[in-house]
């Protein structure tokens, strides 16, 4: 076996490197004749004299064929990883496989060819959707109020807080603390200093929930809120959630719950019913839109009657006459959107959610916590499990021993699985698993493709122990070799300069 052939596993993709568009073509090629000129010419450093800065040196451009960008194109998206094209097993951000009927929906030219300026009457249609979508939003959570106008699960955060600030104020009651678990998602406490509010951290237990005694201790009457993620970024559901948020009001305080991993939970127990007044929910991850790659996504807030009239407007609403308008909710926080949210993303997950209906829903929670704990437990003797419970939709496993026994971390690991054709697990989050594989296979892969999946990382702790120098080198197969992380991140260089 040549040095080559131990570095690439069988199966393995070869991407080859490939000349950049600037280093392609000749001066006399072109991909697009213009057509005559029908407008009179004008001397353009005439026209902009003094008035902007004028070039002196032609830009350079790719002079190209057509058949030659289209390459070029198609090339780009070959060096893409995505889930149309692989496994995609990011914990906590649920990359899973979009059904193609919410894309033809959201294409229908009623739909894409609206403006948000249009009269309310040209509208109907999508006032309706709204209105629909908001309603089963509502059914799923167990909280009655909804806003869809943040754009981000992380909106969603803020626009829950700013609710429950506008709250406590029109109580007469200014409260200035917020506790967040350790469990919980790293964008709970940025959003908590946004609002004002200071961040008091509350520590896990044995078990991977919410320390009981700490939070007892922690509630004072000067507690606005606790944010807790449930299921928590372990991937474990908080057995305690009752006792929690019977606690949290016992003082006054209002209850958030991250709904980013309701994907785990939907049809099975809605968060309403075990006390929390405020949900957002990930629509771009539960409810089959895309995510990932700089597109829009869709936080929407689901929160208690109390908290209905503080929800930011306008929103779209059933009119006594039997058609829909907008009305402004009596205490709104005003508007935290341009417009009534992201109506696209709003179209596919309204059509992913009448597709499956509520059984549907159920089966695909269940399908992706038993996809999540059959890795788990196939993986569990190759790697450290530090907290041992029946996982929900993702599951935390450690590599302290391969650190330990070879010197390789995690972030080799990592690595390493690009070259079986996976993009890697999350590392190094949730912050209180030293060296984290933070693993979610979603209900969207196959029984072949979750045991692909396994037999590479078994595959990766084996040569842990038989060359460990191996992984430390790894990629081999992806178009660009490992990189200085901090440098590309702090200093990118994103310029092409032509030699000569």
């Amino acid at each position: 076996m040549t040095e080559r052939s131990a570095q690439i596993p069988s199966g393995a993709p070869a991407r080859g490197p490939r000349r950049l568009i600037f280093e392609t073509g000749a001066p006399e090629s072109r991909c697009v004749e213009p057509p005559p000129l029908d407008v009179p010419e004008l001397d353009l450093k005439v026209r902009l004299q003094g008035r902007a800065k004028i070039r002196h040196e032609m830009p350079m451009l790719p002079h190209v064929t057509e058949v030659e960008i289209a390459r070029h194109y198609s090339h780009l998206a070959s060096m893409n990883f995505g889930v149309d094209t692989g496994s995609y097993p990011l914990g906590s951000c649920t990359m899973k496989y979009n059904p193609r009927i919410g894309e033809d929906a959201a294409r229908y030219e009623g739909f894409a060819g609206l403006h948000p300026y249009q009269p309310i009457e040209t509208v109907q249609g999508a006032l309706e959707l709204m209105c629909r979508l908001a309603e089963a939003l509502g059914e799923i959570s167990g909280l009655p109020g909804v806003t869809l106008q943040p754009a981000a699960g992380a909106h969603g955060e803020l626009t829950a807080l700013m609710c429950f600030r506008a709250y406590h104020l029109a109580s007469g009651i200014e409260r200035r603390r917020v506790l967040v678990p350790d469990s919980a998602h790293g964008t709970n406490p940025a959003t908590v200093a946004m609002c004002g509010f200071e961040a008091i951290t509350l520590p896990s237990d044995a078990d991977g929930g919410v320390d009981l005694a700490a939070l007892d201790e922690a509630l004072d009457d000067d507690v606005a809120a606790i944010m807790l993620t449930n299921p928590n970024t372990l991937g474990l559901f908080e057995r305690n959630t009752l006792a929690i948020n019977e606690a949290v009001h016992s003082v006054g305080a209002l209850s958030y719950c991250d709904g980013a991993n309701l994907n785990a939970i939907m049809g099975i127990t809605r968060p309403g019913d075990t006390g929390f007044d405020a949900l957002h929910i990930n629509l771009h991850k539960t409810f089959g839109t895309p995510h990932g790659g700089g597109g829009p996504g869709a936080g929407p807030v689901c929160v208690t009657e109390a908290l209905k009239p503080f929800l930011p407007g306008p929103i779209p609403v059933h009119l006594d006459d039997g058609s829909f308008g907008l009305a402004e909710p009596a205490r709104s926080i005003g508007r935290v959107r341009s417009f009534f949210g992201n109506f696209g993303v709003l179209v596919r997950a309204y059509a992913y959610i009448r597709g499956l209906g509520g059984e549907g829903l159920r089966e695909v929670s269940e399908q992706a916590v038993l996809s999540a704990n059959y890795l788990k437990e196939r993986l569990r003797d190759a790697y450290e499990l530090p907290y041992d419970r029946t996982c929900m939709h993702e599951f935390v496993l450690s590599g302290v021993r391969q650190k330990r026994e070879g010197g390789v971390r995690t972030l080799d690991i990592a690595k390493r699985l690009l070259d079986y054709g996976f993009h890697p697990p999350t590392i190094y989050f949730p912050l209180i698993v030293e060296e984290a594989l933070m693993i979610e296979p979603t209900e969207t892969e196959s029984l072949e493709e979750l045991d692909r999946f396994a037999k590479a990382m078994l595959a990766i702790a084996e040569e842990v122990s038989t060359d460990p120098a191996l992984l430390k080198a790894a990629p081999f197969t992806t178009p660009v070799r490992r990189v200085d992380e901090v440098a590309a991140a702090r200093k990118p260089d994103l310029r092409f300069r032509r030699e000569g």
